[in-house]
């Protein structure tokens, strides 16, 4: 069995295997890491010899740290890394090069559209009606979008909202309230099957959905980083964050949204962010935790989002495409049964 696995921010982990009686046998791992002492590479591969083919990546990430040497230096790799490609061996799980990817970049939408075609578009991805895909989202409007179990009253202001022309729509996915500015935000949405993401733990799917923005983000000049669980950033500030919805037939939503540009004085006006949410985040001000794109790199956001797709088409091969008409019809039924109602809205009150 063979197994790849590239670290977020990292190197490619490469492991090789059989598996007799239960048994992982005859490991070897590989990849253009960095280890320290050569010893540390048989020690990994004696840790894993022997396991059984069942243990889940953290169990197997176990074993390899406690077999590493005390003076081990470990770059580019880590043992969940390990672990992880070894999972994605047994279940013979396929990598963005296996598919055949589309980016779509169409015309400006109404936010709720914008959420309806996430979850018409994961759907098709699901049922084998469309290729995975790369979406940019655009908009002329601006809404405060929160997550599907978030308290409306707990996260939103409604007079600052409505004064500052911001319309509030739920999404299909958890996460935190995202402030989306019109023309000041850039937003994503990855629609793959669940294949993609097959041996991951959900934390790490967060990671390897997003490496390549971090690509195109520090190939503008951006140190980004990502942040467990669902953050993107750089040291100077937090810049977008992401979130997953999972669907029944396997189609996965992964979408994220980064500020470009952002009035934090605004945001505190129409969003409740206590000192609970910032208690763990080492500042006291939610204006100061986000740092924008347009401060950081001095481009245009279509320049970046123009940066983004051709990163993305480095990584996939992927083709530029349209949503389909029947697409749009399916969204806009949608929109009218469900995003739009005060049912689905208020939710969670």
């Amino acid at each position: 069995m063979h197994g790849e696995y590239k670290v977020p921010g990292g190197k490619l982990v490469v492991v090789d295997f059989d598996v007799q009686e239960g048994k992982i046998v005859d490991f070897r791992l590989a990849g253009d890491f960095f280890l320290e002492p050569d010893s540390a590479l048989e020690a990994i591969n004696s840790a894993v010899e022997g396991i059984a083919a069942e243990t889940d990546a953290s169990g197997i990430a176990a074993a390899v740290r406690e077999a590493l040497p005390s003076d081990a230096q470990l770059l580019g790799i880590t043992p969940e890394a390990v672990g992880t490609a070894v999972r994605r061996a047994l279940v013979t799980a396929p990598g963005w090069h296996d598919f055949e990817w589309e980016i779509v970049h169409d015309d400006a939408v109404s936010p709720r559209m914008n959420l309806a075609l996430d979850e018409v578009l994961t759907s098709r991805v699901g049922q084998g009606l469309r290729r995975p895909t790369l979406r940019i989202w655009e908009w002329h409007e601006s809404a405060v979008v929160i997550g599907s179990f978030q308290s409306y009253r707990n996260e939103v202001d409604p007079e600052g909202a409505l004064r500052h022309g911001f319309d509030v729509v739920r999404r299909i996915s958890g996460g935190g309230a995202m402030l989306m500015a019109a023309d000041q935000i850039i937003t994503y949405s990855l629609y793959v099957p669940a294949s993609l993401v097959q041996g991951m733990t959900f934390a790490d799917s967060y990671a390897f959905l997003d490496d390549w923005v971090l690509q195109a983000l520090r190939s503008v000049g951006v140190d980004a980083t990502y942040q467990p669980l669902n953050d993107i950033a750089s040291p100077a500030g937090k810049i977008g964050g992401a979130a997953q919805k999972r669907l029944a037939n396997g189609g996965v939503l992964h979408h994220a949204t980064l500020s470009y540009d952002i009035d934090g004085q605004m945001m505190t006006e129409v969003l409740r962010i206590g000192r609970e949410k910032l208690s763990d985040k080492g500042t006291t001000s939610a204006a100061k935790r986000v740092d924008p794109l347009r401060t950081q790199t001095g481009l245009s956001r279509s320049e970046i989002i123009e940066r983004f797709k051709a990163t993305f088409r480095g990584l996939t091969g992927a083709q530029d495409a349209h949503i389909t008409d029947d697409e749009y019809a399916e969204a806009e039924a949608l929109v009218q049964s469900k995003f739009a109602t005060d049912a689905w809205l208020h939710r969670v009150p």
